[in-house]
């Protein structure tokens, strides 16, 4: 059976969700592929900087998710080493671009506000994509239930290891050397945390944790891989007794936060990236293939911007497609074929610094946040910390714009 479809999005993620909700609010039609029988919401949380926000807006579901999470007002880095504070930040809500608006949102409430929105039928689960080859001037998207799609445009969304990434020439991502353990805990009653966003560092570990709302906190523990440690991969027990072991000295109440986390709400997975000059000399487009998100620009969580990012993403293929696709009824198939070619080379032009600034920035930041050594610890503590903060707040400054060009 052959299908032919206008736009085929592969990954029914943050990216994929948010690509989808942008060419529905500008009236064009797309189906998303999703491998697995149902949303995917491992990961918990996420921090949603003020450049999450812009592109939130832009899709228009900014408001209903700033309801249900907190804004938090500080950011705050700790030593777990001496115990104290090095660094401080306030998030200035004032100013001509209403300062910096930072959340922590859960991952299951972003993919259900996007997947709400979207036509009945946009999402085709239990659809996992095997090959594409090319047919003309269309992609033909061969599924493992057998089924064949044709499509006019083909965008992969499909994380770390995209078939559709793999298709245009990028290699699998690094493995960056360290691991993360994510959890969130769920409190009967409020957790007591101030609005920040709290970070520590360690020697050779870095974890921290967002309240999320009054009952909610997401927390994240990274650190240096071995040999040793794969055999907490599929233990959530031994990964909490590690953890317990490597909090250094920091308040009762935050270790707290780790010790009260169920053991279903622990996950490990192992840190990877796409080296920066990949992204320079890749073809993050190619005719009528793109990709976004983690299968574009996977990156290492160190300035929390992997959803982010993926946000923007999505904003600015549905613009670039929108442009491209305008007037079409009157296009004959090769002039819709290169206009379709030519936005997302637009988009690809749009995004390709981004991402390479963005893979960069984390990776330096990791290293001099997770680093060991006496000399890499004091710079750390005494000159560097407000630097890091700095960086963080940078990063998610950005502003991808609107749906619309006009």
């Amino acid at each position: 059976m052959e299908a032919v479809e206008d736009i085929v999005i592969v990954g029914a993620g943050i990216a994929g969700l948010t690509t989808a909700l942008g060419l529905h609010r500008l009236g064009i039609r797309s189906l998303v592929l999703e491998s697995s029988d149902g949303l995917r919401t491992t990961g918990f949380a996420f921090t949603t900087w003020t450049n999450a926000w812009r592109a939130l807006d832009a899709l228009g579901i900014g408001e209903p998710l700033r309801q249900q999470h907190n804004q938090l007002f500080g950011l705050q880095l700790t030593s777990t080493i001496s115990g104290i504070s090095t660094a401080e930040r306030q998030f200035d809500a004032t100013g001509a671009r209403r300062g910096h608006e930072v959340r922590g949102v859960q991952r299951r409430t972003l993919l259900e506000t996007l997947a709400n929105e979207l036509p009945s039928g946009t999402i085709r689960y239990s659809s996992k994509v095997v090959s594409i080859e090319e047919s003309g001037f269309l992609k033909l998207v061969h599924l493992s239930d057998g089924s064949i799609l044709k499509a006019k445009v083909l965008t992969g969304c499909d994380g770390v290891n995209s078939a559709v990434a793999k298709w245009l020439g990028f290699k699998k991502p690094a493995f960056a050397g360290r691991s993360a353990i994510r959890g969130c805990v769920y409190y009967d009653h409020s957790h007591s945390f101030e609005p920040k966003f709290f970070q520590f560092f360690g020697e050779g570990v870095r974890f921290g944790f967002i309240p999320c709302d009054d009952k909610t906190v997401y927390w994240f523990f990274t650190f240096y891989s071995s040999s040793k440690n794969e055999e907490m991969e599929e233990s959530p027990a031994k990964m909490k007794q590690f953890m317990l072991q490597k909090l250094g000295k920091i308040p009762d109440n935050v270790r707290a936060v780790f010790e009260k986390t169920e053991l279903d709400n622990i996950i490990l997975s192992p840190l990877k990236f796409r080296p920066p000059w990949e992204i320079l000399w890749g073809n993050i487009s190619k005719t009528n293939v793109c990709v976004t998100g983690d299968a574009f620009h996977p990156m290492t969580p160190d300035i929390g911007q992997g959803g982010c990012s993926a946000l923007e993403d999505g904003v600015v293929l549905a613009r670039c497609l929108g442009e491209a696709l305008r007037d079409k009824q009157s296009m004959s198939s090769e002039e819709e074929y290169k206009r379709i070619e030519m936005g997302l080379r637009r988009y690809a032009k749009e995004r390709r610094w981004r991402a390479f600034e963005l893979i960069s920035t984390a990776y330096m930041v990791g290293y001099i946040q997770q680093g060991n050594g006496k000399v890499l610890n004091f710079l750390r503590d005494r000159v560097l910390a407000t630097f890091l903060a700095r960086q963080l707040l940078k990063m998610g400054s950005f502003d991808c714009g609107k749906l619309s060009a006009s």
